[in-house]
């Protein structure tokens, strides 16, 4: 990380709090780290070693190999912590280089709490192709004329889908196209002939977009902080929680050229924000306009919004830069469906609480289980100090049900049942998850992230994952390496990965709204044998469990909306 002198106390950092932005000719208080939003760019070289001083954040894609206690989820792999309180993460970045990102791991807060993570070489380390000229990073998200926090909390009251956002953004600002956006837009500058390196991150809350830079063509090297065998594209598809570095060669007239960003909407009749953001590739030789005329930069053509084919063409074109260790043997073969559903509401239920279709409230679920976060421990710290009663540890490793999951499903199928289920790996087992997408309700595109790992995609495709033919399709040269996998609308995604991290790993749909509806499950990884495989003892500062009064409060404000400001101490050490 760039610093030009290291903070030697906690009270010196970053705060977490409370400021007021304007965007779309309205001013609100939101949730930013030191007053900034995004908050700052973290500079880190592969090798690292950091201590965050923090009120709860997670650094997405950092795999906290036996530091499990620093990954941040709460009631996952820590508690709450409580007004007042702190914590200090501890990890080290190891064998990953690219783009990560840090966000809050708290209900919606992460709407506006979020920045880059840039993870350089180690020194003395080289990129795999030519140093780029400039490094630019392009965080995209998704704005709200609203308190998050009130938009998830009215969706959790009347049980149905939340508002959309009323604007994406680059960089935190919307851009021109926007009511009072034109002055604050974004502008990356380049200088004719130089090639250039553009990390892009996905940090909206419950959006895939599309992204493109108006007759450019863009060259991708890396995604997730895992460099890949670079091929060439006009237009990107991230979902949440994905990053893809990509080299962009100033090869135009000297002009200004739009970088854009719209919604991949695959939701058949679901509501989504249909708005177009933008910043500007400015070539610094570019001609000023002259007085008085207005000079718009050059629009991209952007796909459809529910263009699937161009989404699975960039998804498919992805390969690792040269033969894997992708498991063969495979120890653990899972088949998880993930995917909504409807709750019906009692007959004494308010109609006002029940806004689902036909007086029901949405769910959704990983194999007919949505997942409930406990409310007095953490998971972590049930399965390490042996605590029983928080989980279980019958989370199925196949459907409950065989059905037609894309197809038209029995609305007997439609409700699932509820509980905090976990599945258990031993250590060093080779694992591989098939995740099949269910039509349940509507079929869409689900970001499916696991924490605590990076894993192979070997294969995806759409309809019902058949065995024996699907099989067959398997990469198992080169497949990428990712934390982040985009489930096809309507289809099925292999995953293959060592379990050689010990702790409590939860998977989930990045779309935020689905995981707070319970897409998600949690793999517990045994320890192995030795330091290097065993999970590191508990810090002093771990937040503590809950008192009796904190979980009554949790009835009232959710444990996964721990809003109390805090401080961040970042040091290499």
């Amino acid at each position: 990380m760039k610093t030009e002198e290291r903070p030697r106390s906690p009270s010196s950092g970053p705060h977490v709090q409370e400021t007021k932005v304007t965007r779309l000719c309205k001013t609100q208080k939101v949730m930013t780290v030191n007053g900034q939003f995004p908050g700052p760019t973290l500079e880190v070289n592969n090798g690292d070693s950091l201590v965050m001083f923090f009120v709860k954040m997670r650094m997405h894609g950092v795999r906290q190999i036996t530091t499990a206690w620093a990954d941040g989820p709460e009631f996952i792999t820590q508690c709450p912590i409580r007004p007042g309180g702190s914590y200090t993460y501890r990890f080290m970045i190891s064998g990953q280089e690219g783009t990560l990102w840090w966000h809050a791991h708290s209900s919606w807060v992460r709407a506006t709490v979020y920045g880059a993570l840039v993870i350089r070489p180690k020194v003395g380390d080289s990129y795999p192709f030519t140093k780029p000229k400039r490094d630019s990073v392009v965080v995209l998200g998704e704005w709200w004329n609203a308190n998050p926090l009130d938009v998830i909390r009215e969706a959790m009251r009347t049980g149905g889908a939340p508002n959309v956002s009323d604007a994406y953004t680059i960089n935190g600002q919307p851009g021109d196209l926007y009511n009072c956006s034109t002055k604050d837009t974004v502008i990356v500058p380049v200088d004719s002939g130089e090639t250039n390196l553009i990390r892009v991150i996905n940090a909206a809350l419950n959006q895939q977009l599309f992204f493109s830079i108006a007759n450019h063509k863009l060259t991708v090297v890396g995604a997730d902080a895992s460099y890949v065998k670079p091929f060439t594209t006009s237009v990107l598809m991230l979902g949440p929680g994905q990053t893809t570095d990509v080299l962009i060669k100033a090869d135009q007239p000297p002009a200004r050229y739009y970088i854009a960003a719209r919604a991949y909407a695959s939701a058949q009749g679901a509501p989504f924000d249909n708005t177009t953001t933008t910043a500007i590739l400015e070539y610094k030789t570019a001609p000023c306009p002259a007085k008085g005329v207005s000079s718009k930069p050059v629009m991209p053509s952007l796909p459809a919004f529910n263009d699937t084919n161009t989404a699975t063409a960039f998804s498919t074109s992805f390969r690792s830069p040269g033969k894997t260790l992708v498991p063969t043997k495979i120890d653990d073969s899972l088949f998880i469906t993930a995917g909504l559903g409807l709750n019906p509401c009692p007959p004494t239920a308010s109609a006002s609480t029940c806004q689902a279709p036909n007086r029901t409230r949405f769910t959704a679920s990983m194999n007919n289980v949505s997942f409930v976060l406990p409310s007095n421990f953490s998971l972590l710290q049930a399965h390490h100090h042996g605590v029983p009663g928080v989980f279980t540890t019958d989370f199925p490793a196949k459907p409950p049900v065989t059905f037609d999951y894309t197809g038209n499903v029995s609305r007997s199928l439609w409700t699932p049942t509820r509980g905090t289920k976990v599945y258990k790996l031993k250590y060093g087992a080779k694992v591989q998850i098939v995740i099949q997408g269910t039509s349940i309700f509507t079929a869409e595109n689900h970001p499916i992230h696991l924490h605590g790992y990076d894993f192979y995609i070997v294969a995806e495709g759409f309809g019902n994952f058949n065995p024996a033919t699907d099989t067959s399709k398997f990469n198992l040269v080169d497949p990428p390496l990712r934390n982040t996998v985009s489930l096809p609308v309507n289809g099925w995604a292999v995953i293959r990965f060592v379990a050689d991290n010990p702790g409590t790993w939860i998977m989930h749909c990045h779309l935020d709204v689905h995981i707070g509806w319970g897409l998600a499950t949690v793999l517990l990884v045994e320890n192995g044998v030795g330091e290097l495989a065993t999970l590191q003892q508990p810090p002093a500062d771990l937040p503590a469990i809950p008192t009796q009064d904190q979980t009554k409060q949790a009835q009232y404000i959710p444990p996964h909306m721990d809003l109390w400001e805090g401080e961040m101490y970042i040091d290499l050490t």
